[in-house]
């Protein structure tokens, strides 16, 4: 062991993936060394830690680690209206492609952005989504990166995404050949919605599931609520549900814990990377399931 931290009681599930903002306290090096310690085989990374590294010395330390890049998070923002902007907006999403093709993960999580100030028309900003999505995915194809649209919780439609259920991220990927653009479907924001089942089965048999992520729905939200996702556990979702609907409808990927939690990342990243291993296994393992 590198550290202190006691190691989860079991190696990690195959298709278990921690998501790098889970432990952002955590620098990369500590996180990789903690993730071969712990029998973790996947991680999900983010683009500013992962530039503030260096892309292509990031690479070489996952690679060497023997780690699966799950997905890179994020591409999206694009709802700007400026051609200026827009333009900007859509140089930054192929930069994001290339660090996931330099990466090696074939998934690039795309947020699709809120409102630009002063608008308030939600159909006009999705189409502007869409009309992002004609340019960036045969650049993807090329790369062998897949985009996969992140519906957000309603709360957040006016400042992250206009995009705010599962129905609404499917039509903005079904013009596009499956294996280049889907979806990914996030518990903490998609666990009200009662559309959802039927829509995964949909995606699922068109093979249009591309990432899947997980975390907990507590009260009281914090302020801005950015911050609110709950250890696996802690709150309303039903993680074995969830489980069980993925996997009927055909998604055998990673399973990729992705929490936002300030006391979380007050505490010490091995620790709470031990206790996310046990929580999920608790909470998703065979005997929950």
């Amino acid at each position: 062991m590198t550290g202190t931290a006691a190691a989860p009681a079991a190696a990690a599930p195959a298709e278990f993936s921690v998501n790098q903002m889970t432990v952002k306290q955590l620098p990369l090096p500590e996180l990789v060394a903690a993730c071969a310690d712990f029998g973790i085989r996947g991680v999900g990374l983010w683009r500013e830690p992962v530039r503030a590294y260096g892309v292509e010395a990031a690479a070489k330390l996952v690679r060497d680690a023997g780690l699966t890049v799950t997905t890179l998070c994020r591409g999206g923002f694009l709802t700007a209206a400026e051609p200026a902007e827009r333009a900007r907006a859509l140089a930054d999403n192929r930069a994001a492609v290339d660090e996931a093709a330099a990466l090696g993960t074939d998934t690039l999580v795309l947020v699709p952005g809120g409102l630009p100030p002063g608008d308030r028309d939600l159909p006009a900003a999705r189409a502007r989504v869409a009309a992002a999505l004609v340019e960036l995915a045969p650049y993807a194809a090329a790369r062998e990166v897949r985009l996969a649209v992140e519906p957000l919780h309603p709360m957040y439609a006016a400042d992250r995404s206009v995009v705010s259920t599962l129905a609404q991220a499917l039509a903005l990927a079904e013009p596009f050949p499956a294996e280049r653009v889907g979806v990914c479907v996030d518990t903490y924001h998609l666990w009200w919605d009662d559309t959802v089942p039927d829509l995964v089965v949909r995606a699922g048999a068109a093979g249009r599931l591309h990432a899947f992520q997980l975390a907990d729905w507590t009260t009281p939200l914090p302020h801005g609520a950015l911050t609110g996702r709950g250890p696996l556990g802690d709150g309303a979702v039903d993680f074995a549900h969830w489980r069980r609907l993925m996997a009927g409808a055909g998604y055998a990927g990673p399973v990729e814990v992705e929490l936002f939690n300030e006391e979380l990342w007050a505490r010490d990243g091995r620790e709470v990377l031990a206790e996310t291993v046990r929580r999920y296994a608790e909470v998703c393992g065979p005997r929950a399931c």
